[in-house]
Parts: C-alpha cells; sequence; structure tokens
C-alpha cells in the first residue's frame, strides 16, 4: 500500500546483544473510577523480554521485539502472549514513545514505517499486534478481530485494551523513556481502538486518529451497504437501540468526554468510502473539538498523503517544547 517507502536504504545487522528480560510493575494512575469496569486492571506484576532485532545506522534507530503475556487468557496460546515490535532512536533519552496500531488488513508494513518514522524523529514508536494479529492468530485459522460474531469481536477488543494498558507500562518503565510523553495512535481500525484505549489509560497523555472517530451505529445502521444484515436482524427483533447498547464498550464515542484532559489530534479523509468522514466529526466535538486536519482523499487514496500527514503526527508526539 505504502510501497514506495520501501526505497529507503535499510541496513539489519544481526543482534549484538542478548535478549533483555525483567518485570513491570503496573499501577493504574488513580482509582480508575472513571474507567468502565471491563478495562480496568489492579496493581500487579508481569514478566517481559526484549530482544534486538535490527540496527538501521544510517536512520539512528534501532529495533527490538518485545513480548509480555496478556492478562487475558483466552482458549488459543499464541494469542495469550503480546508481541510489539520497539523502534527506539540510537541517542541517549529520556524521549517520548508511543504505540502504534495496524490497519484491518495488509502486511503491517504502514505501523511499521510509522514507528520507525517517529524513531527517526526522537519519539519511540512501539507496534504492537492486536488479539488475533499476525503471531498472535492460531495457526491455520482465519480467525480475527473483527468478526460477524459481536461477542468475539468485543472480547477481543477488551482483551487488545488490556494488552495496551500493560504495553504503557511497559514504555513507562523504560529508563530511555519520558513517563510522562506517553502516546497512542492508529490507523483505521487501529484508530478506534487507540481512540478507546486513550480513554481507558489516563497515562497515555496524547492519542491520535488517522481515519477513525466514533459513533458506529450512528454512521452505519442505515448505509446501505449493511442492510440486507439490518433487515435479518431487525425480523429476528433488533433494533437500533439495542444495537446501541450492544456496542457501546467499544465504541470509541461512548467515553470520549475521557480525552478532553488529552492531547488528541484526529486526521480524517473529507472523502472516505470506509470511515464516514462524520465519524471523525462525532470524536471531534465529544473530545473537546481539540485540532482535526482533513485531507482531500479517500480512505485509500489517503496514501498519498502519507508524508504530510505524518509530519502532523511527528509534530504532536514531540515534547510540548518543540510543538
Amino acid at each position: 500500500m505504502f510501497r514506495f517507502l520501501s526505497l529507503v536504504v535499510i541496513i539489519t545487522v544481526a543482534p549484538m546483544a542478548r535478549a533483555q528480560s525483567g518485570t513491570v510493575k503496573f499501577a493504574p494512575q488513580d482509582d480508575q473510577s472513571k474507567i468502565p469496569a471491563r478495562y480496568r486492571l489492579e496493581p500487579h506484576e508481569f514478566n517481559w523480554v526484549m530482544t534486538p532485532k535490527a540496527d538501521w545506522p544510517i536512520s539512528g534507530v534501532e529495533m527490538f521485539e518485545v513480548r509480555f503475556p496478556s492478562p487475558v487468557t483466552t482458549k488459543y496460546p499464541e494469542n495469550n502472549t503480546v508481541h510489539a515490535e520497539y523502534f527506539r532512536p540510537k541517542k541517549a533519552g529520556p524521549f517520548p514513545a508511543v504505540i502504534v496500531l495496524d490497519i484491518t488488513g495488509g502486511n503491517q508494513m504502514l505501523s511499521r514505517t510509522i514507528a520507525r518514522h517517529l524513531a527517526q524523529n526522537g519519539v519511540a514508536g512501539m507496534f504492537t499486534q492486536m488479539a488475533y494479529y499476525g503471531p498472535r492468530r492460531p495457526a491455520n485459522s482465519k480467525l480475527r478481530l473483527l468478526s460477524f460474531d459481536v461477542d468475539h469481536t468485543i472480547e477481543a477488543v477488551r482483551q487488545t485494551v488490556l494488552d495496551l494498558r500493560r504495553a504503557t507500562a511497559f514504555l513507562e518503565s523504560r529508563p530511555e523513556v519520558d513517563p510522562k510523553q506517553l502516546g497512542i495512535m492508529g490507523t483505521s481500525l487501529g484508530s478506534f481502538v487507540a481512540a478507546l484505549t486513550g480513554e481507558m489509560e489516563p497515562k497515555l497523555g496524547k492519542v491520535c486518529v488517522l481515519l477513525g472517530g466514533g459513533g458506529f451505529v450512528d454512521a452505519y445502521y442505515n448505509d446501505a451497504r449493511v442492510a440486507p444484515f439490518r433487515v435479518a436482524y431487525e425480523l429476528t427483533g433488533g433494533n437500533r437501540k439495542a444495537i446501541e447498547k450492544w456496542l457501546a464498550p467499544v465504541d470509541p464515542i461512548t467515553h470520549a468526554d475521557l480525552l478532553r484532559d488529552r492531547k488528541v489530534l484526529i486526521v480524517g479523509a473529507k472523502h472516505d468510502e470506509i470511515v464516514p468522514p462524520k465519524m471523525a466529526e462525532n470524536l471531534w466535538k465529544a473530545s473537546g473539538e481539540q485540532r482535526i486536519v482533513w485531507l482531500e482523499s479517500g480512505h485509500f487514496t489517503a496514501a498519498v498523503y502519507l508524508v504530510s500527514s505524518l509530519s502532523h503526527v511527528v509534530e504532536h508526539f514531540q515534547p510540548a517544547a518543540k510543538n
């Protein structure tokens, strides 16, 4: 999708150091009274392993593979380990750090590109796999985070949010990271999960939403593309209010007020054919009408604006004194 970026000269070297391991103490920032019970985590400890994987001397970036257990245990062993790729600047910290989430499909090159680009600009980027993504997907399985089984999707989103709260604690513990400069971002599907996680983890002071927003039912219930499903749903006794209640736990619009004390950047596409532009506007309004940037593109043609979009992203996550 963004293949032209692969023209950048990359030098990957064999790891020069052994894997590191340790233990992180997760401690919520406050009493979590504003956070719904399903997204709370009590104080605990978890182990992690970090293995050197790549070095880009010209870019001044190095990458590590990070693994730690999910706080949620499913019946799929592969899904119970969180995998991440930690791109960090090869310079003295402390520097900001950002969790990066992926799009629905593709080869994950986009999120790796974003994480590496952040690191090239002095901001560590940790591309973190969501539930049932990449190595977390059971072998020979078509299982995904998104499914026609809505209950499965809701639980997979819950697991991912809790995983990312642990990822936040991992970054907070790193000596090279400024624990007061943590953020999260995602593109398309990842943007919805990023917004939701930003609401549920107050340590993530900066949130960036690329091609996403909030208000699923408002955006899609009367959409012609879902008409056959809506008709079948209503024939079985379903109605709009019921599905709004059903989806409320995973819709960023539900608790968007929790983003009002974060720093939020929303990048939307004016002609988005996948995520209706009003979803970006919905979240922008509900989160305090902070910064929104509109691209003259559709969902997929937003690739043309990747370079300019990344300039907004880097600016958003750099320390306030540099903005």
